[in-house]
């Protein structure tokens, strides 16, 4: 006997409920008009058969697939070596999982793989997008627009055409760069460098707004454009001590990029925090505390943005539903989450 044949089919849980078929598809797929003591004779016989539904045939009645994509534009060994995304990535996934939706990942190479995902998203594989690490440039934002699908973005969107309309979750990059920058002049620092992120994405943007405003008109020979990985922050603080060999203070774009900031410091026999002061943000544990020394830094909550992220989607009607995968996100098209600095030895 096969596998198939073995299954036990909406007849046979209708048959040992003592209702019909219709009934049964009814419960099964959600919908409404049963009277709750067949409702449970339902439940009941479908628990004791181990009845589990087709999804195909399941989503040609809900038009619904209980599966969510997650788009990050961003190449595989820069997704696989970040722990930012195995945090958002956590986040998302709870969410998820908590609803009974499957995660589905895709990740974006070149632009070969932005008509890729769009074909899939568009193919009516999946109820939504969450989209992240987003480039200004990026031509993902029209294509998935192109393809109907409800979609929430993780951070501020920055590209020009239907921006406003987006719904996103965000930190409050600029207002946490501001109190690391501030906490560094508080500490009496007067010639303090900024390691930034790539200025293509708004992040990183508006952390370098943020510490140009406490700073105001800061030296450009005091601010380096890196990439948020540890060896973009090594080759920007060796051109920011080649260019200012008298700074006092680094803020770096994120962890990862102060991690290598310190470990160029350490190779030039700079003490930190008692010559230069250092400054990350992100509050990437373990790695925050298992620097050398431990790294002053600025709190965003990760997993929580990936986690809302998720739940505005969920709540995201699909075209002509009342409710289901937005009224939630259209409601609060943008929600910014608020950050922390946390103090520690570098500064």
């Amino acid at each position: 006997m096969t596998e198939a044949a073995s299954r036990p089919t909406l007849e046979a849980v209708a048959a040992r409920a003592g209702v019909s078929r219709a009934t049964v598809s009814r419960v099964v797929n959600g919908g409404e008009g049963v009277r709750e003591p067949l409702v449970e004779r339902v439940r009941q016989a479908v628990e004791e058969l181990g009845y589990v539904p087709n999804q195909a045939a399941r989503s040609l009645v809900t038009r619904r697939h209980d599966a969510v994509a997650v788009v990050i534009a961003e190449p595989e060994d820069r997704v696989f070596a970040d722990p930012f995304f195995a945090r958002q990535l956590r986040g998302i996934s709870k969410e998820l999982t908590a609803h009974d939706n499957q995660l589905v990942l895709l990740l974006t190479e070149g632009r070969d793989d932005h008509a890729r995902v769009a074909r899939y998203l568009a193919g009516g594989h999946v109820d939504g997008a969450l989209v992240f690490s987003l480039h200004l440039d990026d031509p993902l934002p029209g294509l998935i627009r192109h393809a109907g699908v409800p979609t929430v973005f993780g951070g501020r969107p920055g590209w020009s055409d239907g921006a406003g309309r987006a719904a996103y979750v965000d930190s409050d990059n600029r207002g946490g760069a501001r109190a690391a920058v501030r906490h560094l002049a508080d500490l009496g620092r007067t010639r303090i460098a900024h390691i930034t992120g790539p200025l293509d994405q708004t992040s990183a943007a508006d952390r370098l707004d943020g510490y140009r405003d406490v700073v105001g008109h800061a030296d450009p020979l005091l601010v380096v454009e890196s990439d948020f990985t540890p060896g973009g922050g090594e080759r920007a603080m060796r051109a920011l001590l080649d260019r200012v060999p008298g700074l006092d203070a680094v803020f770096a774009a994120n962890d990862l990029t102060a991690a290598g900031a310190l470990r160029v410091l350490r190779e030039r026999g700079r003490r930190v925090p008692d010559d230069v002061a250092v400054i990350g943000f992100d509050d990437m544990l373990p790695l925050a505390e298992q620097t050398d020394p431990p790294l002053t830094t600025v709190r965003q909550d990760i997993e929580e943005m990936g986690r809302l992220m998720a739940r505005m989607l969920l709540h995201r009607p699909g075209p002509g539903a009342p409710g289901g995968v937005g009224a939630e996100a259209e409601a609060a098209a943008g929600v910014v989450l608020p950050t922390t600095l946390i103090r520690r030895a570098s500064a």
